[in-house]
Order: C-alpha cells, then sequence, then structure tokens
C-alpha cells in the first residue's frame, strides 16, 4: 500500500492553552513494498505520525492517504475497521499488551476481532509461529511464563496474524541484547521480504536503518528535516550533527580512514568484509606502486 502525508500538520489540544503543534507541514511518499526508517529524537513527531497511519487521529490540516483511505481534518474513512487490518503497528515493548490465556489465544485475539473464522486463524497461527521464531509446543504456554524475548515475538505474530499490508515497527528491539535485536531485526526484513509488506521502521537506531532500509525520513520538531536514500543522508555529517544525530559506525570508519591515509571509499552501504576487501585493494596498490 502505498502512503502519502501531503502538508500534514497535527495539534494536540487545539483551540486551548496547551495547544502543541506536534507535526508542521509534513509530506511525503513512501511506494508499496518499500522498507522506510523514520529517524528523530523524542519531541520529533514520530509517535505522531504512527497515529495517523491507523487512524488513532485525524490531520488538523492536510491529507493522509493510505492506500485507498484518506484522512482529511473533516472526516475519517467510513470503514475505520478495515484500515487498522491492513495497517499492523507493533509499539514498543508490545509483549505488555499480552493478557490471554495461552499463546495460541493472544495470537488468535486480532484476527478473531477482525471476523476471520477459527480454521482460518488456525492456517494463519500455524504459519506465522515459525516465522517469529516459535515452536508449536508453546502455543498452549501462557505467553507470561515465557521469556521477555519470546513473548515480544508472541506479540509480534498477533500483529502478522491479521495479515496487514503496512507493517509499522516502533523501536521494535528497545530493552532486547544486542543478540535478539539482532535477531529481531533479521526476522522483520525477512518477513518484509517474503510477505511484500511495506514496512515502516521507527528507530533511533542509525546501524538498523543504513542496514535495512531503502529510504530515510529523519524528523525534528514536527518537521522534515532530511530525506532520501540511506547512503546520501548518512554521509552527512555536519547536517546531522545539528539535530544531535551521527553517521552510523561505517560512516564515521571510512571518514576516519580518509582522513589518516588519504584514501576515500565511497559509502555504499558496504559490509564490513567488502569494506575489507576495498582496504586490500588500496594496500595492493600502493605496494605495487
Amino acid at each position: 500500500m502505498d502512503i502519502t502525508f501531503k502538508n500534514v500538520s497535527y495539534i494536540y489540544q487545539a483551540n486551548s492553552p496547551f495547544a502543541h503543534k506536534a507535526i508542521d507541514d509534513l509530506s511525503f511518499h513512501i511506494p508499496s513494498g518499500s522498507f522506510v526508517a523514520v529517524i528523530g529524537h523524542t519531541g520529533s513527531g514520530k509517535s505522531t505520525l504512527i497515529q495517523h497511519l491507523n487512524g488513532l487521529v485525524k490531520p488538523t490540516a492536510g491529507e493522509v492517504t493510505i492506500g485507498d483511505f484518506h484522512l482529511t481534518p473533516e472526516q475519517k474513512p467510513k470503514n475505520m475497521k478495515e484500515l487498522r487490518s491492513r495497517v499492523g503497528v507493533v509499539f514498543q515493548y508490545p509483549e505488555h499488551q499480552l493478557f490471554e490465556e495461552t499463546v495460541e489465544k493472544d495470537i488468535a485475539f486480532g484476527p478473531e476481532n477482525f471476523g476471520v473464522s477459527k480454521s482460518e486463524i488456525k492456517h494463519r497461527i500455524q504459519q506465522i509461529t515459525p516465522a517469529v521464531g516459535l515452536t508449536e509446543e508453546l502455543l498452549e504456554r501462557s505467553p507470561f511464563e515465557l521469556s521477555g524475548g519470546q513473548m515480544r515475538r508472541v506479540a509480534i505474530a498477533g500483529v502478522l496474524a491479521v495479515r496487514p499490508d503496512v507493517l509499522v515497527l516502533d523501536e521494535p528491539t528497545a530493552g532486547l541484547d544486542p543478540r535478539g535485536q539482532k535477531e529481531m531485526m533479521k526476522m522483520f526484513y525477512q518477513l518484509h521480504q517474503e510477505q511484500g509488506l511495506t514496512t515502516i521502521l521507527v528507530t533511533h537506531s542509525m546501524e538498523d536503518a543504513v542496514k535495512y532500509a531503502d529510504h530515510v525520513i529523519i524528523l525534528n520538531k514536527g518537521t522534515k528535516y532530511m530525506e532520501g536514500k540511506p547512503e546520501a543522508v548518512f554521509t552527512q555529517k555536519k547536517a546531522l550533527n545539528k539535530v544531535q544525530l551521527d553517521v552510523p559506525e561505517m560512516v564515521q570508519f571510512l571518514n576516519q580512514f580518509q582522513t589518516k591515509l588519504g584514501k576515500e571509499i565511497p559509502f555504499d552501504r558496504q559490509s564490513i568484509k567488502q569494506v575489507a576487501q576495498s582496504i586490500q585493494q588500496i594496500i595492493k596498490g600502493a605496494e605495487s606502486s
């Protein structure tokens, strides 16, 4: 599903002494099937942006278009339930939203609410469980007996069981150890590719953004500060530093390499192995000259 924000603004408690503009004249377009990273510090407007994606709020000004659904200051779509079935949101610490007696019941809760038949739900659970790294024997256990990482996977399975076209990830690896973070992001990227999802990753991690996203939007104080391909955005150190963001570690390394050795290796989202090969070629060239 394509997503378009056109001159969108949103004011909390509008027309009151406590009015606060969280988003200001925000415009961007996300093509269907993209993997987009939205980056910004607390107060940049990320959470408010997310709330527009499944109609939790409607814009104070402008228009939000998600597929065939339109949200304007005057109206929300009449079929809000369908919109929310098409846009799955994994909020921070989704495991806090678990409440059913068993893992299976918790995963089934979402699709049941959207009117999916029991036989179809069972089929979906069989497909989703291994995709999120859960085993079948866990289905009859209480989700509260599981580890934190397993509980998060159960909550994510519940979102995926609805079969959304758009998957919104709000700091999905928060609180996980480095290994858990790596496994979780790898899982999301695999799901993105296999299911052809439009994926929006809201994150503080420049490393995750540069590794997985094909487009980056940087927010600052409710406005769009920068936008573009990761290799273009993440090389602009001075611009990023102005909004208290830093370049990814790989870009820092390549900058230091150029400063110390006077040799440039252009950043193109290379792996560590690819960078090592480039350095090896430079060294060989220096030795042979």
